[in-house]
């Protein structure tokens, strides 16, 4: 018995120095928690999550940047999975990947503090959606950071995969003004460095 627990404390040893465990624990409890809240049928709908700032989120007493980042990651997996657009990825065999993110901070959430995540997919071209996610302190309601984040769809588009999910051709959005402006940032960023180091445009973000 006593060689059992061990091999079993040695697995989860290895485990956790190997890979970030709580990491995939939190995917497995987003989406087990998405499947059991009701779908969203329109796909521009704002979603939102709820989370708590945490000892192992902060340094110096307030959430570290890159946290913030993690965070929508898993506020992401919650909005796909009830608006239906990860259904809709397995059905035409694609996936979707971050092709860029800005973030802005506005006032640090400080640790045990209450906040929410504002999701919501702004628009679309024939590559890419581009989402908006605000974190809202649930102290005062404040936006306390704001995200853009531009998701590359491979081995489909985003027209595919809406009319997969509407049956239908749906109307795109249209594009902010603040989304414009960092759009263009990104085509000018994408065209500098491939000016430095060539390279085809399909495997260029």
């Amino acid at each position: 018995m006593e060689d059992v627990l061990l091999w079993i404390v040695g697995v989860l040893l290895l485990l956790f120095c190997s890979l970030d465990v709580w990491y995939y624990l939190r995917v497995v409890v987003v989406l087990v928690r998405a499947w059991f809240l009701s779908p969203v049928i329109d796909i521009t709908a704002e979603q939102t999550s709820s989370g708590r700032v945490v000892l192992h989120d902060v340094d110096l007493c307030h959430m570290n940047n890159a946290r913030y980042l993690r965070e929508c990651d898993f506020a992401r997996f919650s909005l796909y999975s009830r608006n239906g657009v990860f259904k809709a990825l397995r059905a035409l065999g694609a996936t979707v990947v971050v092709g860029a993110t800005t973030i802005r901070y506005r006032r640090p959430l400080c640790i045990g503090e209450a906040f929410e995540i504002h999701s919501r997919i702004i628009t679309w071209d024939e590559k890419s959606f581009y989402l908006e996610q605000r974190f809202v302190s649930c102290k005062d309601g404040m936006v306390s950071a704001v995200m853009f984040c531009k998701q590359n769809v491979l081995r489909s588009s985003p027209d595919k995969i809406l009319q997969h999910l509407c049956k239908r051709k749906v109307e795109v959005p249209e594009f902010p003004e603040e989304l414009q402006h960092w759009i263009s940032f990104i085509s000018a960023s994408s065209k500098a460095l491939r000016g430095e180091c060539p390279l085809d445009d399909k495997k260029s973000k």
